[in-house]
């Protein structure tokens, strides 16, 4: 592959910043040499496996994202994990380069798994990142890039001195992984965590270090459990007690919250929990303890189909989460399409004023992408059984932002409290075509003309004692007619008082096979992946509806039809460094 000179490469930036140069408006259905189902602004690589986000960061002026990546193919278990490298002005628009790691070194051989990325003093960034050994075990290393004047750092450099941390002898050979961002503490050490399994019980370790290189672990973990077995990825940052801003990894003390986030393997979902982290004895102690240290009863950042999620400190005083969404269907499929896995759309992170849960809302620049409009007359009316399609814009490719008044909570149904335990199986029980009292109301989106494929989105309200609960769901039991796909129904309960909000606000990103929600201003978020056989040959469409007895008010209802971004494509997807390009025909 013909690599690109400095200067394409620069000018190819230039246009990946710019919110419109970069942009083209793609046709309804898929045109050729696109596969179906491929998304048009969610990241992906223009080819083979992609699974958990890795080091995202924000360096002399480029966002970079590394990513788990399969270069072998389009399934994780073919050859050994390298890590995928893609840049960015505006974590929209990207570009693909070349590996930034790969399995070449004894203490990495058999795999450059999970890892995060750290800015030191002076601005250097550096990589650790968990390498499976020529003995097939789990040791942590270091890497730094070959030239940090680089702009693209297209170039890493793995120390002949790794690991920098070996394996622990009270630790087994496959559950030691995925060290998190480093942070400071006040007494100028050096600190990240590392998943693992000592004795039995599922840990989150404390390392120290002064230099980087020579890490020295904590007695006590940050966080320990019998209950939820092996938990990984794990992430702690801080945020304001108030307001949205974001802050440095490092920063601590008065009005700042910490929150863990661990993701476990038993169950495939992200839990996290805010609390207080003390630097100085490396404790954490949660602001929900009745939640108890079985992660499983933590929060949840998303009640769909994410996982591995890992947060940054971008830019404009904001903290970024990335997850990473697989597939709901078949390897064959996977082979098939070429490809397999994409991130979710990156979103602001802040806690709410309840000091307890995160509210999440997509990147601004997401808006860029936005075109051609479309609107509902304000204040329109939802009677018992309504159904009002949404029309003028691409179904498949959509933004859409709804608010729902609800006149009068009378109709409640009532909240029969094991439902309380399975919010999911609640969904599934009364999904969309369920009539009810308050709901369901909200959209059905990449729907057949016939209404036989549909995804719907919605809100249930239920009176619980002298209270109501708030459900909100994505049920995907009519999503597509094909066989061996996985359609389950997703949903959460909503932490916000209605009788207080009595508005409630969805909004909802469409892009083909991904169908992402966010509802109550960001209280829930829920994504789903979608394989509509109608969108082969036929335009999807989208409704806003109301199943329930109780007339909903729609005070606002816009949709727009977002352009394509430019997503590792364009001469292969690559940029390919110079030093390769002399050696390469």
């Amino acid at each position: 592959m013909a690599g690109l000179p400095l200067a394409a490469v620069a000018f190819h930036l230039c246009l990946l910043a710019s919110s419109s140069a970069a942009l083209r408006l793609a046709p309804e259905t898929t045109g050729e040499g696109r596969h179906v189902g491929r998304t048009a602004y969610h990241f992906q690589p223009a080819k083979n496996w992609q699974n958990d986000p890795n080091g995202p960061m924000y360096y002399n002026g480029i966002y970079h994202f590394f990513y788990q990546y399969n270069p072998h193919g389009a399934l994780w278990d073919i050859g050994n994990l390298s890590w995928g490298h893609s840049v960015s002005g505006d974590l929209v628009n990207w570009a693909a380069l070349d590996t930034a790691l790969d399995p070449t070194a004894p203490f990495d051989i058999n795999g450059c798994w999970s890892g995060s990325a750290t800015i030191l003093p002076g601005g250097t960034p550096a990589i650790l990142y968990t390498g499976i050994d020529a003995n097939n075990e789990e040791v942590q290393n270091v890497a730094f890039p070959k030239n940090p004047s680089d702009p693209l750092l297209r170039e890493w450099v793995k120390p002949s001195y790794n690991p920098v941390i070996a394996l622990p002898a009270d630790v087994p050979g496959d559950k030691f992984r995925d060290p998190s961002t480093a942070w400071l503490g006040r007494d100028g050490l050096w600190r990240i965590v590392v998943s693992a399994e000592v004795s039995g019980v599922a840990s989150t370790l404390v390392y120290r270090s002064a230099d980087f290189l020579r890490w020295e672990r904590n007695a006590a973990p940050l966080h320990s459990s019998r209950a939820a077995g092996m938990v990984e990825c794990p992430d702690l940052f801080p945020v304001k007690q108030h307001g949205k801003d974001g802050l440095d990894t490092s920063a601590n003390g008065p009005g700042v919250s910490h929150v863990l986030k661990l993701s476990v393997m038993d169950t495939l979902q992200d839990y996290y929990m805010v609390g207080r982290y003390d630097d100085a004895a490396d404790t954490f102690v949660p602001a929900e303890p009745g939640r108890g240290d079985d992660v499983r009863n933590w929060r949840r950042f998303d009640y769909g189909h994410v996982y591995a999620s890992k947060s940054f400190d971008a830019r404009k005083n904001r903290r970024v989460l990335w997850s990473w969404a697989n597939e709901s269907d078949s390897q064959a499929d996977d082979v098939a399409r070429g490809w397999s896995g994409v991130q979710t759309v990156p979103r602001k992170l802040w806690l709410d004023k309840d000091g307890k849960q995160l509210r999440q809302w997509p990147i601004e620049e997401i808006e860029t992408l936005r075109r051609k409009r479309v609107g509902l007359r304000r204040d329109t009316l939802l009677n018992a059984g309504a159904m009002n399609e949404i029309v003028g814009v691409a179904g498949s490719q959509a933004d859409v932002e709804a608010a729902f008044k609800i006149p009068s909570l009378e109709g409640a149904e009532e909240l029969d409290p094991n439902w309380l335990l399975d919010p999911q199986k609640l969904c599934g029980e009364k999904g969309a075509s369920v009539p009810g009292g308050v709901g369901p109301f909200g959209l059905i989106v990449m729907a057949s003309g016939d209404l036989q494929e549909h995804t719907a989105v919605f809100f249930r309200v239920f009176r619980h004692h002298a209270d109501y609960k708030l459900l909100m769901c994505t049920d995907l039991t009519k999503s597509s007619t094909r066989a061996g796909v996985y359609k389950p129904p997703y949903g959460g309960f909503v932490d916000i008082d209605i009788k207080e909000h009595k508005v409630i606000k969805l909004r909802t990103l469409i892009d083909h096979s991904v169908v992402e929600s966010y509802g109550a201003e960001g209280r829930a978020c829920i994504t789903a992946r979608v394989y509509p056989e109608h969108a082969r040959t036929s335009n999807s469409h989208m409704f806003v509806f109301n199943n329930g007895t109780g007339t909903v008010k729609v005070t606002k209802l816009e949709a727009w039809e977002l352009a394509t971004a430019t997503v590792n494509v364009g001469d292969g997807g690559f940029i390919v460094s110079e030093s390769k390009d002399e050696t390469e025909s």
